[in-house]
């Protein structure tokens, strides 16, 4: 019976731990609700135009072009950026690419997915993806780990068929998403702050009493820094709980009834 109610208590207990991790893992709902996703891109890191994760951002703009567009990215997060450039009717042979920095402008690989695609001629549009490493919450200053902060979006042609081609008006579509990759990505660390452009300038501004600066306003919907809870937390607890369940069986198995196996015969 000790055993059984032990067994009760450690199932329910992990029931419980489970939890939390089954609500942060489930997707987070889409940004771009309120249908206001932005219709212009920026010309330059400063003039990035922020989209949040989960919109559907738009523009319009001539071969030749770069436009930018920038976006947040927390701890244990693993984004995909992806593009589509429409063409006009009659174009020579394209290529485009997207683009991918931090927020120290450092260029970020792509993990799998084609950042450069080239259009054949006619073709009505190209789609570009890049799906970045995970985003770690701490890293060596001579890494070049994605850490959490903005994110840059460059789209921009690298060939065109023809001189005509240059100019010729086209329509873009950029999409950010993220995939939640949890505890496995989850490091001993993180950040003071996050790397969005002009932070510092912020953090001494408020120590001096002034009005911030930040020259990127967007950030998660539940702040920075919300991936401090991943299943991490939830296996290292299943493990302490069940190596006290084993402690406990094997202790009740061993101890026996507590009665000598033979009984001495009475004289």
């Amino acid at each position: 019976m000790r055993i059984t109610r032990v067994l009760g208590a450690t199932l329910l207990a992990l029931g419980l731990a489970a939890g939390p991790a089954a609500a942060d893992s489930s997707p987070s709902p889409s940004a771009s609700a309120d249908g206001k996703a932005p219709t212009q891109a920026g010309t330059s890191f400063r003039t990035a135009t922020e989209i949040e994760q989960g919109q559907q951002a738009t523009a319009s703009a001539s071969a030749g072009d770069y436009l930018y567009w920038s976006f947040p990215a927390d701890a244990g997060q693993r984004p995909t950026v992806k593009a589509t450039v429409k063409l006009p009717g009659t174009h020579g042979k394209q290529t485009w690419q997207i683009d991918v920095y931090d927020g120290l402008r450092r260029r970020q690989s792509c993990q799998y997915g084609a950042a450069t695609r080239t259009a054949a001629q006619g073709a009505p549009s190209v789609e570009l993806a890049c799906v970045l490493r995970t985003v770690r919450a701490w890293s060596e200053p001579w890494a070049n780990d994605p850490l959490p902060g903005t994110y840059y979006v460059r789209l921009t042609v690298l060939d065109l068929g023809g001189s005509a081609d240059l100019g010729l008006p086209v329509s873009t579509e950029v999409r950010v998403d993220s995939k939640d990759i949890g505890g496995a990505a989850a490091v001993d660390g993180s950040l003071a702050e996050p790397l969005v452009p002009g932070v510092a300038v912020k953090s001494g501004a408020e120590q001096d009493g002034a009005k911030p600066a930040v020259l990127s306003s967007i950030e998660p919907d539940d702040g920075w820094s919300s991936g401090w809870w991943s299943d991490r937390w939830v296996w290292t607890a299943v493990g302490g709980l069940l190596a006290a369940l084993a402690g406990i069986g094997g202790y009740a198995l061993t101890r026996g009834s507590g009665r000598p196996s033979r009984v001495p015969p009475s004289v």
